[in-house]
């Protein structure tokens, strides 16, 4: 079996999703109450990153635990209603040359993995035009109907991309050699590298290096 995987932010969708939930919650007609706490809760946190006191894979799952935080009054049902709304406008931001390239993997029978750090909600509903073969992204802890906070959070990024994508695959047998990645920045360099076909799309300083160095697709 082979395999395509895609990055979200940055591969498949143009734009940075963790602005656009700050921008939605600032302006939404009956949750922006809610953007006054999670800001005053995220600022120090901005503070020293941008201080280089605290490691950017630290500061990005801690926003993510922040913002669900703020919004910890609202059922998963609520919530899951809050991204979907989010979908009509941001349909016209998604990478048509990665999405073309999702379409024609899937026709050649690919089995097709979306592999992100935003809430797996998120992506479900933003990516309802899209068909994949499975979603993995930051499971949003909860119990019943209520998001449970004191629970275990993963947010899934680096090497954790890596192991949940084996774990989706165990038990399948995969021609990594014959199989393609698609990512944007250095941290989706394991996932790249676990193929043997990986595609840079608009990539950052580094990985536009390691990709020429290595003579990469350059999307």
């Amino acid at each position: 079996m082979k395999v395509a995987i895609f990055d979200f932010d940055g591969t498949l969708y143009t734009k940075e999703t963790f602005k656009l939930l700050m921008e939605q919650l600032k302006k939404h007609p009956i949750y922006q109450r809610y953007y006054g706490k999670f800001y005053r809760s995220i600022l120090p946190l901005y503070i020293r990153y941008k201080l280089k006191l605290l490691p950017e894979n630290e500061m990005k799952e801690r926003s993510m635990r922040l913002y669900l935080q703020a919004l910890d009054t609202l059922t998963t049902s609520q919530l899951q209603t809050y991204f979907e709304d989010m979908h009509e406008e941001m349909l016209g931001d998604f990478n048509e040359q990665v999405v073309t390239r999702l379409a024609s993997h899937r026709e050649e029978g690919y089995y097709i993995l979306l592999v992100s750090g935003a809430y797996t909600p998120f992506l479900t509903a933003v990516t309802s035009h899209l068909t994949f073969d499975k979603i993995i992204g930051t499971d949003i802890p909860s119990s019943g109907e209520r998001i449970a906070m004191d629970q275990p959070f993963l947010h899934i990024q680096g090497e954790r991309k890596n192991e949940q994508i084996f774990h989706v695959l165990q038990g399948k047998t995969i021609d990594w050699d014959k199989s393609y990645a698609y990512g944007d920045s250095i941290s989706d360099l394991p996932v790249l590298e676990q193929v043997g076909n990986p595609v840079a799309v608009r990539p950052d300083t580094k990985l536009a290096a390691i990709a020429n160095q290595r003579n990469w697709e350059v999307l």
